[in-house]
């Protein structure tokens, strides 16, 4: 089973390209856990607006 580079959100952004995240290269990649800073602060963000209306 072959594990997928995850496609970078600030670099693709704009892009017609899209470009893959340099993981441990990357300045917002998240060692511990395994993915890009910015998708934290999505995922983060989309939690606290779903508690917010419930």
């Amino acid at each position: 089973m072959r594990q997928e580079i995850p496609i970078c959100p600030l670099i693709s952004a704009g892009n017609t390209q899209e470009i893959v995240c340099a993981q441990e290269h990357c300045a917002w990649y998240m060692k511990s856990y395994k993915m890009c800073a910015v998708y934290i602060l999505a995922h983060n963000a989309l939690l606290d607006i779903k508690q917010k209306q419930g």
